[in-house]
């Protein structure tokens, strides 16, 4: 047995150990946790709030002193509330929901840990990842894991779509391509008309990247696929090229936000007597307004084109060896690599007598991102899976009409799937134990840590740490909004009111900006990621690879924006 098996058995027996004593030995901490929404007078005048474009009527609303839910009644009650919501009302007749949530201290990161841990140790994310999970599960007392924690989650609507759109749809699509040989028409067009090396490769990649600036796994998706092809002839490492696309995935969507990210970021920032804060529309204008502040996204993005036009001294050594490696031995992994994306992806099968054409890769493509962008003009949100279900048909479509048989179109999907299977396994994981870090609270005790005796200027500091540090265990940006907003930003209005700040509302902006873009970095790194997962998938790269590779040049962004996040807040707040 190696070293790091040896290690990695211990840390799993170790991980048992501490679950089982955490589930029969550690006592819940309970918070009282507030959510607002911008409520309204129905016909009949009972208060009601749209979610999801549906109308819900409140009900069963007591004041506030008398909710079980309140943080003093959580803090006197040895057992677990009986409740797990209700609408109370305040002394500004301002409705809210409460919920209560628990962690265990310490013992919260305890899931996150062990994934992570392992992941490094073994570079095998699929045994990692389900360790997580069973650890975790433990800790929340569910010993019957299938039934009780892998089916629920699965069963999930969001579960449910990310594996229809990662195993059916982005499977079946690319390997129709792989069957026509579409992909290698377009490496090969775009090779002669305007690829002539790496450096254009990658920023033609990059340029993508801010194209489709929706973000998350849109964007990772839609550029991964669309660059894979020509980055390989182009003989660009898959280390640079899973690089690329991820850090122009989340990063540019905080500066180009002209995405679904307001909508639901505003959401979750009221803070009650802010002025700037109070309605829906004062929240998007805080929003865009404190883009300037995201030094992450612009230097990350920034970062990110430097690297693309071979500036290579900020993106640290695994990289720059990559791309040393590529040139000098045409290796586009590393020795021992074992990439995300299958063999059936790695080269064309094209039946004989068939000619590949460029447009049969450009046509599906502009039909996918055409859907997306149109969907989100008119409905508010991009309809993902009917973008590329349109893509996979009109792909199909075509190849049958220039003479393919139905027998080799089926084919091609098939080997689409097996390409994606083990991906897609692993992300439906990632999305488990996310869900499982949420619930046993390792972000709300990160953020509970804080108190509102910090100097104001190590605020942002902190809050981006924090942050970072949610989104890395539980591989979520908008996960870890959820968590951070709703206690940072009151925390950051307190700092402001007990300190005296003369300028509230730039703080405001800096710290705001601080989660938003820690929870970016903290999402881009994790090895539990989707849109990490994703990035290696797409390019091709060993995951492993792609995680450690890309921390340097990340850590070194971060560090930056934080440099700059204090100073602002010092001379100016």
């Amino acid at each position: 047995m190696s070293k790091n098996n040896f290690l990695a058995l211990v840390v799993i027996s170790l991980g048992l150990f501490f679950a089982i004593y955490v589930d029969s030995s550690v006592k819940k901490t309970w918070l009282e946790q507030s959510y607002t929404f911008d409520t309204y007078q129905t016909d009949s005048g009972i208060a009601a709030y749209k979610y999801k474009g549906k109308e819900v009527v409140i009900t069963d609303v007591v004041p506030y002193q008398q909710s079980s839910l309140r943080q003093e009644n959580l803090n006197n009650s040895s057992n677990d509330p009986q409740l797990s919501q209700q609408w109370i009302e305040n002394s500004d007749q301002q409705l809210k929901l409460l919920k209560p949530a628990f962690h265990f201290g310490l013992w919260s990161l305890l899931p996150a840990f062990i994934t992570i841990a392992l992941c490094l140790l073994t570079r095998e994310p699929l045994t990692s990842l389900l360790a997580g999970i069973v650890v975790g599960s433990i800790m929340l007392g569910q010993y019957n894991l299938t039934d009780a924690v892998i089916i629920p989650n699965l069963a999930k609507e969001g579960t449910a779509g990310l594996l229809l759109l990662y195993l059916w749809l982005l499977g079946g699509l690319l390997g129709v391509w792989s069957k026509t040989g579409a992909a290698q028409a377009f490496a090969t067009y775009m090779t002669e008309h305007y690829v002539k090396g790496p450096r254009s490769a990658k920023t033609i990649s990059w340029l993508l990247g801010i194209l489709f600036f929706q973000g998350g796994t849109m964007s990772t998706v839609l550029v991964g696929t669309t660059v894979r092809p020509l980055a390989d002839k182009a003989n660009v490492s898959h280390e640079e090229m899973s690089y690329i696309v991820d850090s122009t995935a989340s990063p540019i969507a905080l500066v180009i936000a002209f995405n679904a990210w307001p909508a639901y970021v505003q959401a979750l920032i009221f803070v009650p007597g802010v002025s700037f804060l109070a309605t829906e529309a004062d929240r998007l204008s805080f929003f865009f307004s404190s883009i300037p502040f995201s030094f992450y996204g612009i230097i990350a993005v920034t970062g990110t084109l430097l690297l693309c036009l071979n500036i290579t001294r900020f993106s640290g050594k695994r990289i720059r060896d990559a791309r040393q490696r590529a040139i000098s031995t045409g290796q586009l992994d590393a020795k021992g690599a074992r990439p995300l994306s299958a063999k059936e992806l790695q080269s064309c099968d094209v039946p004989s007598g068939y000619n590949p054409h460029v447009l049969e890769f450009i046509l599906p493509l502009f039909t996918l991102i055409f859907i997306a962008v149109i969907t989100f003009i008119y409905l508010g949100s991009p309809k993902i899976n009917w973008a590329f279900g349109a893509a996979l048909i009109l792909s199909a479509v075509i190849a049958l009409i220039k003479g393919m048989s139905l027998t080799n179109v089926v084919d091609g999907f098939g080997n689409g799937l097996k390409g994606v299977v083990l991906a897609s396994v692993i992300l439906m994981l990632a999305v488990i134990i996310g869900s499982i870090s949420k619930e046993i609270g390792g972000g709300l005790y990160l953020v509970s840590l804080l108190g509102e005796q910090l100097p104001f200027w190590l605020l942002p500091l902190i809050l981006q740490l924090i942050t970072m540090v949610i989104a890395f265990s539980t591989g979520t940006s908008w996960g870890t909004y959820a968590i951070a907003f709703p206690l940072a930003m009151p925390l950051a209005w307190a700092v402001c009111q007990s300190q005296g700040l003369v300028n509230p509302e730039l703080f405001m902006m800096v710290c705001f900006a601080t989660v938003l873009n820690g929870s970016v970095f903290g999402d881009q790194c994790s090895p539990i990621s989707d849109t990490t997962i994703l990035s290696a998938m797409t390019t091709g790269c060993d995951l492993m690879d792609h995680v450690k590779s890309q921390l340097v040049p990340a850590t070194f962004a971060a560090a930056i924006a934080a440099c700059l996040w204090t100073l602002t807040v010092y001379f100016f707040a």
